[in-house]
């Protein structure tokens, strides 16, 4: 039995980021054949907001700190994407006073994208530090206030964004596959990451910061470095969503998203990507089902006035029912696990202590 112990372990240990990976993947290939074109629609921005999600479930679920700033790193990684993957004919319609170098700048979409993830992990570089070195109320509130920075910077830069108004003439390029691929790739990477040495001292930071310290662990060090990363995952995902969603202004990545993302976050459980991806799930379900309630309460004639505002309202009413009944969210931080290959490994090891 202790031959088969290891495997068994590590089976059960590392099999919640690949069954999910693959059910992901699996799903779009399914819903691709068989699904009308509005589910299609819908799986592939769940994919999206996914990858988002863990991309944020990677800095706010192993730190603790609720990352206002990270909306905006997304709007970041799609500007950067869509100005660099734009046909110059295309950018001078669409913004034009932009800057004649940016005009002139072209290159592939799959290099446009990860350029659009370093951009927004080298703006996370450049303003990180001293922000990491925050915590609790203090943290959230500057981190808060960062947002509302490159939000107001996105609004009046006119020659880079377009300012408020809409920047259009985006290429179509993420299909279902390139987002259920790319939600999966990052369930992979995020679990993995929180799985590594430096997940876990973030968390250790996380559950006592002075303790950890204690111990050797650079708290601002492993803040800092895994904000990076949450921000690169996050200039990505905007690439990907702006290059689905073909054109964006500056509110698609205020408060009302970064509201959304969090609320998956929380709903579901910070700490593991169990819960974020479950969190996904409920609350896209959720908005998908009360967008069609309240269309068909405003076009029937059902009531006599007009409904505004359903969806938001049931979805914080759940996050602050979660919140008050489970702090940790629905999985909380544990992950899940294949229960069969777990039974077989706790049999196991309850055979060799029998033994010996």
């Amino acid at each position: 039995m202790s031959l088969l112990q290891s495997p068994l372990s590590r089976m059960a240990k590392h099999s919640t980021a690949w069954i999910l990976a693959a059910v992901l993947v699996v799903g779009a290939f399914v819903l691709n054949m068989a699904a009308s074109g509005v589910i299609v629609d819908i799986y592939t921005y769940f994919c999206i907001n996914l990858m988002l999600v863990l991309g944020l479930q990677i800095f706010m679920g192993n730190s603790g700190i609720l990352n206002w700033t990270y909306v905006g790193f997304v709007g970041i990684g799609a500007y950067a994407s869509s100005i660099l993957s734009t046909s110059p004919a295309v950018k001078e319609m669409a913004v034009a006073n932009m800057y004649p170098s940016l005009v002139e700048l072209q290159t592939p979409i799959i290099p446009a994208l990860i350029i659009g993830g370093l951009v927004a992990a080298a703006v996370a570089a450049a303003i990180a530090w001293p922000l990491m070195r925050l915590s609790n109320a203090v943290g959230v509130i500057t981190l808060f206030a960062t947002l509302i920075v490159i939000h107001v910077l996105m609004t009046q830069w006119d020659n880079v964004t377009n300012g408020p108004r809409t920047f259009f003439g985006v290429e179509y390029y993420t299909t279902i596959f390139i987002a259920a691929g790319a939600a999966a790739v990052t369930l992979v990477a995020a679990y993995y990451f929180r799985e590594s040495s430096l997940g876990l001292r973030v968390r250790a930071s996380r559950d006592d910061r002075f303790a950890a310290m204690a111990c050797g662990v650079s708290v601002v060090g492993v803040r800092y470095y895994t904000f990076i990363l949450s921000s690169f995952v996050a200039g990505l995902g905007g690439g990907i969503w702006a290059h689905y969603i073909t054109s964006f202004s500056p509110k698609s990545f205020y408060m009302a998203e970064a509201f959304v993302l969090i609320t998956m976050l929380v709903i579901g459980g910070a700490g593991s990507i169990s819960g974020a991806t479950i969190g996904a799930v409920i609350v896209t379900v959720m908005r998908e089902s009360l967008r069609q309630i309240e269309g068909f309460l405003n076009n029937s004639g059902v009531i006599d006035f007009q409904v505004y505002g359903l969806t938001e309202l049931t979805v914080a009413i759940l996050m602050i029912i979660i919140l008050i009944w489970r702090p940790e969210g629905i999985v909380g931080g544990q992950e899940l696990r294949l229960p069969f290959v777990g039974s077989k490994h706790r049999s196991a090891e309850s055979a060799d202590e029998a033994s010996s």
